[in-house]
């Protein structure tokens, strides 16, 4: 009978010697022999001591990786040092951006290890063993104490071959040997600890560790047996490689864009991703596996349960930290969490989701951040999103726990699902914003994109809560006489619009929404609801949305931040009598998360609406009315319900406007070249009719050294800054930097510039970049800056 999957469990950690489907059985073991061998001693002479890598394990009492030098005896073999890795092996990985000391690999990929020889190495009289550790406990039952005899197979998988050498041809510092190791494509990602055993006629010679010699192992997106592989590698220019992004909000009317630096390959944010994984606590020995890393990520992110990165804040009060929508990448957030030991304040979604994007790109899943417009929170599993009213269509918020944001990140990441049935590999959601608990944890995925577009919510991790988010129905209830509640309108196709994220290859939005959901209306999506809802905790039978004669749409004049604004709804009667229709329009904040305040405007109107004809209901409102209301991440919600006269038609409509603020404008004032202070000029313009105060601008970039964030003070009504800034560049080629302008009066205001940098020039190569100088505080109005 096949091995039981041990991952079927989900409150277990997979082991690490998983096994795929269609994979042979490991062959069983060899006889132990060492224990003769340390009883004996080696003779040098029977053999003995070459039989396997049982021969190669420690002496009783010695903690693998730990390992104190030794001294040597005449005859056996030191070697005088160790070069791990090239610069050719960093271009064949795909890993010569990370600003990382030490060698970076990836797993099911030979690399190269240079030993360094008192004296010619002899085969026939001469055995070497490669030791790689990982973890604080190796051990080799659970594939992180890893023995690799010189030509052989190790029990776990990786190899070591001598390349072949070139007769005649000497390579310079002395005799040396020359290895190709080789990662099995389902090994334990981490930070390896490496070192030499030799055995001669003298007895065996073991190096000591030395930190210089540690590499790092990654997932392989390259590797056709690695879980993560994915097939069009071309697109991982973009889902691994690339160390910036656009990412989406607003809402599905008013599609905005904010840069985000990702910065993986930046110094220090590799080892604050695998201490991700340590302080979470996650075995070693586990993080073979794709599924569990990542579902380990999406709990770390946030810092619910387990102090994970981020403190999520939606309150609008950032005193103790800062804003959520000031940060202009995840560099800054990852090196403060590896720095302090504690979760950075504060995170909402595109946060967490951008910071996700970082992880997961550093340790080799392709990954994508992803937009949802109108994106449902169901509280209760039902599958639906409810909205209540009372008996005169006022929405009862005391009851409508069910929310609908105007857009909610999260990420997609490619992988294998072995733990799944056949069909369900490739694009899987993980969302590490805190909504809902999972196993007891606040995580959220993997979660197969299939099986959320087949409504087959039955299929782990958290498919029912992704369904409800893109392909709920909207269903609206009323309060009866009795107190009883019964549904007046089913609104279809209203949850999970544009769903998009950034296309691969280019610099477009790309709306993936099809992958998502079958299109909206036809037999195939109703079926998918008709499977997930038959599943959730309240069945319903399909039913078919509200019709009638009457029906409103809702729009909006242009939405500037600090301008009039108009607001109208237009009812049209497509029937062949007259038709009164009484409306109720109510105006109010609401938060991206589709929380709403009290209504701040609030109109009723009587129209009589003649046969094939229309009837606009318009509201204006002032921004001394709305500006008092609104947040920096903010909407006005215009709620419109009411019901025909003659029929008792139930017609009812939302709104969701998002104003819209001035860009940042970026220019670069002075050629670009590693190590050297590069000038940047940043213009803002106020749009207010107020002053605004408090306002910071901070900026973030990948291979650039930026400075602190600057307050700016005050900025008049109307008025142009332009602010001189001086950046670091650490890195040649083409980079990107991101600055962004936090203000508690003003939505965020965002700016991005792209330019090359020039290598440092000849004779500096090699030393460290200068530390940029702080930028200088000017007090609005600054120097230079002119009225609008």
């Amino acid at each position: 009978m096949p091995d039981a999957d041990p991952r079927l469990d989900p409150g277990r950690w997979a082991a690490a010697s998983f096994r795929p489907r269609g994979a042979p059985p490991t062959a069983a073991p060899r006889p132990r022999r060492g224990f003769w061998r340390r009883l004996g001693g080696c003779c040098g002479c029977c053999g003995c001591c070459r039989r396997g890598t049982e021969d190669w394990e420690p002496p009783p009492g010695e903690v693998p990786g730990h390992r104190r030098p030794q001294p040597l005896r005449p005859g056996q073999l030191a070697p005088r040092g160790l070069v791990v890795g090239s610069a050719a092996d960093r271009v064949a990985h795909h890993t010569s951006e990370f600003a990382c000391p030490r060698l970076v690999v990836r797993r099911g990929q030979p690399f190269h290890l240079r030993i360094l020889l008192p004296r010619p190495f002899d085969p026939a009289d001469d055995d070497l063993c490669v030791e790689l550790t990982l973890g604080p406990n190796p051990q080799v039952a659970k594939g992180t104490h890893v023995l690799i005899p010189l030509g052989e197979n190790s029990a776990t998988g990786w190899t070591a071959e001598e390349e072949e050498r070139e007769e005649g041809v000497e390579r310079p510092g002395g005799p040396a040997l020359n290895l190709c190791l080789t990662a099995p494509p389902n090994a334990p990602i981490g930070r390896y600890r490496l070192s030499i055993k030799t055995r001669t006629g003298a007895g065996e010679y073991a190096a000591p560790f030395d930190d210089a010699n540690d590499f790092f192992l990654l997932f392989n997106p390259w590797c056709p047996d690695d879980h993560v592989y994915m097939e069009k590698t071309s697109d991982l220019n973009e889902y691994v490689l690339n160390e910036t992004g656009r990412i989406f909000y607003g809402t599905e009317d008013q599609i905005a864009e904010r840069a985000w630096n990702y910065g993986q390959f930046d110094a220090g944010v590799l080892e604050a991703c695998l201490y991700i994984l340590d302080r979470r606590g996650m075995p070693h020995s586990a993080r073979g596996d794709p599924v569990m890393v990542s579902r380990v990520v999406s709990a770390m992110v946030n810092s619910l349960d387990d102090n994970g990165v981020l403190v999520g804040n939606w309150t609008g009060d950032y005193a103790q930290g800062t804003n959520p929508s000031a940060w202009a990448g995840s560099v800054d957030i990852l090196r403060s969490y590896h720095g302090a030991g504690a979760p950075v304040r504060y995170g909402q979604c595109w946060v967490f989701a951008g910071v996700m994007t970082t992880v997961l790109r550093c340790l080799g899943f392709p990954t994508r951040t992803v937009t949802n417009y109108n994106s449902a929170h169901d509280t209760d599993v039902s599958l639906t999103t409810d909205i209540y009213f009372d008996e005169n269509m006022r929405p009862l918020e005391r009851l409508n726990t069910d929310s609908v944001w105007n857009f909610h990140v999260w990420n997609d990441c490619w992988m294998k699902r072995p733990d799944l049935p056949d069909g369900y590999d490739g694009w899987q959601v993980v969302d590490a914003t805190p909504q809902e608990t999972s196993s007891g944890l606040f995580c959220c995925g993997p979660c197969s994109v299939t099986a959320v577009k087949n409504g087959e919510v039955f299929l782990k991790y958290d498919t029912p809560f992704v369904f409800a988010e893109v392909n709920s129905d909207k269903v609206y209830w009323q309060r009866q006489p009795n107190g009883a509640f019964a549904v007046v309108h089913v609104e279809e196709g209203a949850i999970g619009r544009r769903i998009s994220t950034l296309g691969a290859g280019s610099s477009a939005r790309l709306d993936i929404t099809y992958q998502y959901k079958h299109p909206e209306g036809s037999e195939e999506e109703r079926r998918a609801v008709s499977t997930a809802t038959s599943h959730g905790s309240r069945p319903r039978s399909q039913g078919t949305p509200s019709s009638g004669e009457v029906t409103v749409t809702v729009g909006a004049g242009p939405a500037v931040a600090g301008a009039e604004l108009e607001l109208r709804a237009v009812a049209r009667n497509e029937g062949v009598e007259p038709r009164t229709l009484r409306l109720r329009l109510a105006l109010c904040a609401v938060r991206y998360t589709g929380i709403s305040g009290s209504p701040f405007r609030q109109e009723q109107h009587r129209r009589a609406v003649p046969p094939g004809q229309e009837e606009t209901v318009t509201m204006t409102v002032a921004y001394s009315e709305y500006g008092p209301h609104v947040g920096d991440q903010d909407a006005l919600k215009l709620t419109v319900a009411g019901a025909v006269e003659e029929t008792g038609q139930v017609v009812a409509k939302e709104l969701r406007v998002r104003l819209l603020a001035p860009e940042l404008t970026l220019t670069l004032l002075a050629p670009a070249v590693v190590g050297e202070e590069t000038p940047v000029q940043v213009v803002f313009q106020n749009p207010l009719p107020d002053a605004l105060s408090g306002a910071t601008l901070r900026m973030e970039g990948s291979g650039i050294s930026c400075p602190k964030a600057l307050q700016l003070g005050s900025v008049g009504a109307g008025q142009t800054v332009r602010l001189r800034q001086a950046v670091v560049p650490l890195r040649p080629g083409r980079r990107r930097l991101v600055a962004v302008l936090e203000s508690p009066r003003l939505g965020p205001v965002h700016g991005a510039l792209q330019f090359d940098v020039a290598p440092a020039p000849a004779g500096s190569a090699g030393s460290p970049p200068r530390r940029p100088r702080r930028a200088r505080r000017r007090a609005a109005p600054p120097a230079g800056s002119t009225g609008g």
